[in-house]
């Protein structure tokens, strides 16, 4: 009987580690979940706002130039800003392409720790939480 006892507080250890180890790669989920969230936010509101800034003063500089030659080579300063600025399209558009490539590094960490626990299972011993 005191056996069994045994076995029952054994297996309720195990079973308490075990609830306990999950509990703590889902906390590490959802911090790594809230870490990106706020990443991604910041990221693109700077983004953004560098975005903006800098279409409106290349704008207002290609305007500037435009005028300033108006007289002499309009269409050459034309054709010049319009090259600039799809050259400047295309290989924006190229890193956004190679960036979305790349992939994301969320969950890296859970993961990793994921697999300690992984291994260290087969090995046959156990990890604390």
């Amino acid at each position: 009987m005191s056996g069994e006892r045994g076995l029952f507080a054994s297996t309720k250890g195990l079973l308490g580690t075990g609830v306990a180890l999950i509990h703590n790669r889902l906390e590490l989920l959802g911090v790594e979940l809230a870490e990106e969230r706020a990443r991604l936010i910041s990221m693109l509101a700077y983004g953004g706002a560098a975005f903006l800034c800098i279409a409106a003063g290349l704008i207002f500089l290609a305007i500037f130039l435009t005028v300033l030659l108006w007289d002499s080579n309009r269409l050459l300063a034309l054709g010049i800003f319009s090259a600039l600025f799809l050259g400047a399209g295309i290989a924006s558009l190229m890193l956004a392409m190679s960036l979305g490539r790349s992939g994301s590094k969320l969950f890296s960490a859970s993961l990793a720790e994921l697999r300690k626990d992984r291994d260290a299972l087969a090995a046959g011993t156990a990890r604390t939480p």
